[in-house]
């Protein structure tokens, strides 16, 4: 038996048996799937599942790469097999809902012009000529289509979100209703010291182009049931009966979107300051931020030294920092939220900081941070604060990141157990809510974020500042379901060398100082040889002996500390080389000494039971 398994016709059989077990297990278990990276970045996530379980209708993927086109782009490439990969995933668990068609367009084929119908981005490739696609469309029974126009390498974390999103809405093609409750104008009317009508804020007319945004009074005792996103804007002395309609449509599985503030300059200079008896210009919502978990710390607004706006304080005057006025960059914002990844600035007036509650069922999860160069101050000091500068020298830094924006999450009680007056059998609890919370209702203004130019009666928006976007992004999350929301951000599939990363960090930190030592020895020793040399050219010969070895030897010390300064420049990186070197010695000849010592072993072990 052995001499057949050993000889040609022995071998010629063995590889036709492993040639046809590949075969048929690639015909046979296809969805064979086993995912060992340590996010699961090859596994759907539950959320998505229950997306895809959901469909009703056949949806049609079409995905528009140029695989052609790529062929010199490696990373490309590569995150376009992961962007394949997780489209196939998705067409197995649909169960048949979903056809999946891979489209390759050509130069100025139907295929090219079909993604231009779709709305796909087509990138110029290196060297001019052809456009590069790399995009997503979707369709459904009613001929409804989304798109994604480009897939960014960037955002890969986002790639399930943006893929199941995608399918959703054409699940669902209705657009999203969003109520607005707000306490401050926001639709415009009259403005009683200028005596001119005012225009509603340019943020609403952006929400109307994605929402059917519908007013909601004040007063409200019921949160209609085609609401999917409440967007509650400075939420003063409203009375208890709204208050029970917010937190019973919280509880009952509606999103909430809410903007409280310490110090509120829009209501400030708003005509219905007057109408409200000219109160604090606060507002917050402590029964049902407490039964959340959450605190608007009261009368306390931010201060920030780094991140200070720059303000002009009048015609001759010179500009100074506003440390309650806030420009956050990305360094603040959530890069891991879909609702501010991606996003470069956004700005806040005189914002408060939100905290959990100590024993909170919810979790918190900060979306916009302050730098550590802050600390609170008494919002009443802004009713009469003439110079922002005195606040700037006032401010101690006390080493904290305050939240300004957050988002609440998970089991959460009812702020009103036993009902309110005339109802009594309301829902106590939920297993679930959803609440995004912002400590600021300033950055929705205008003068906050855009330009407006009236151009012949159109009002065109020259954004400066990412609020707008801030906005639409979080409605946008919280109109999806639960499922998508779950979804949310997943691991990127190029992974960083940490370990690379941490060894650089600590050479850099050893040879640094060092290597700023011997820059400014060279800089003195070519300034001192420069000083020599810059002569008329006509008395180089004048040189002493004594200049003539001076300028000798600053030659040789140039010489010299460049030497030492190549040499520390080479040591910055021997440690990463060092680790490189190991980990080749350990897959090139480690491994398979290891498995021959092993094979050698069970060979040795063997032979001696055959011979006991």
């Amino acid at each position: 038996m052995k001499k057949v398994m050993y000889s040609g016709a022995g071998l010629a059989v063995i590889a036709l048996l492993f040639l046809a077990f590949n075969m048929v297990s690639s015909l046979l278990f296809t969805s064979a799937r086993l995912d060992l990276t340590q996010q699961k970045l090859y596994t759907i996530s539950s959320g998505t599942k229950q997306i895809l379980g959901a469909l009703e209708e056949p949806v049609n993927l079409y995905f528009f790469y140029s695989d052609k086109g790529s062929r010199d782009l490696v990373p490309l490439r590569n995150y376009a097999k992961r962007v394949e990969e997780l489209l196939r995933a998705y067409e197995r668990q649909a169960g048949g809902k979903i056809r999946l068609h891979l489209i390759d367009p050509q130069p100025f084929s139907e295929d090219e012009d079909k993604a231009t119908e779709f709305g796909l981005q087509g990138v110029p490739l290196p060297g001019g000529g052809d456009s590069l696609y790399f995009g997503l469309a979707g369709t459904n029974a009613l001929d409804d289509v989304q798109v994604i126009p480009f897939f960014q390498p960037d955002q890969e974390q986002f790639l399930e979100y943006d893929v199941s999103r995608l399918i959703q809405g054409l699940a669902q093609p209705r657009r999203p209703v969003v109520g607005l409750i707000s306490t401050l104008n926001m639709n415009g009317g009259f403005d009683m010291q200028t005596q001119q009508p005012t225009s509603p804020w340019m943020l609403l007319e952006e929400v109307r182009q994605q929402f059917d945004l519908k007013s909601l009074k004040q007063d409200v005792d019921r949160i209609p049931d085609d609401v999917s996103v409440l967007m509650l804007v400075h939420p003063k002395h409203l009375p208890q009966p709204t208050l029970y309609a917010i937190d019973q449509f919280v509880l009952r599985g509606g999103k909430l979107l809410v903007f409280v503030d310490p110090y509120s300059e829009a209501d400030q200079a708003s005509p219905m300051a007057a109408l409200d008896g000219g109160g604090e210009p606060a507002s917050d919502l402590e029964p049902l931020f407490k039964a959340w978990g959450v605190e608007l710390l009261p009368g306390q607004v931010l201060g920030d030294g780094t991140y200070a706006m720059n303000i002009s304080m009048g015609q001759g005057q010179r500009a100074a920092h506003h440390p309650a006025w806030l420009n956050l960059d990305q360094r603040a914002l959530d890069p891991d939220d879909v609702t501010t990844a991606g996003l470069s600035s956004i700005t806040l007036a005189t914002a408060g900081i939100l905290k959990p509650l100590a024993g909170a069922t919810t979790r918190f999860t900060p979306l916009l941070q302050s730098s550590t160069i802050a600390m609170p101050f008494e919002a009443r000091r802004f009713a009469t604060l003439l110079e922002p500068g005195m606040l700037m020298r006032e401010l101690k830094p006390s080493g904290e990141r305050y939240t300004l924006a957050a988002r609440i999450q998970g089991p959460a009680s009812s702020a009103f157990p036993q009902g309110i007056e005339g109802i009594r059998d309301g829902l106590r609890s939920a297993q679930n809510i959803n609440v995004i919370a912002v400590a600021d209702t300033d950055l929705l203004t205008d003068r906050m974020w855009v330009q407006v130019q009236d151009f012949f009666g159109q009002r065109l928006p020259q954004p400066w500042a990412d609020n707008a976007n801030f906005v639409i992004n979080t409605l946008d999350n919280l109109a999806g379901s639960d499922a998508l929301i779950s979804v949310r951000s997943r691991g990127r599939f190029s992974r960083p060398f940490t370990v690379v990363d941490e060894l650089q960090r600590q050479a850099e930190s050893r040879f640094r100082e060092k290597e700023d030592v011997l820059k400014q020895r060279l800089a003195q020793t070519e300034q001192k040889l420069a000083a020599l040399q810059n002569q008329d050219p006509s008395k180089v010969t004048e040189l002493t002996p004594e200049q003539q070895q001076a300028v000798q030897q600053f030659v040789q010390e140039r010489v010299r500390i460049r030497k030492e300064l190549r040499d520390v420049q080479f040591q910055l990186n021997a440690d990463i080389d060092a680790l490189g070197t190991r980990l080749k010695v350990i897959n090139i000849a480690l491994v398979p000494v290891l498995l021959t010592v092993a094979v050698l072993a069970l060979w040795l072990w063997r032979r001696q039971r055959r011979h006991a």
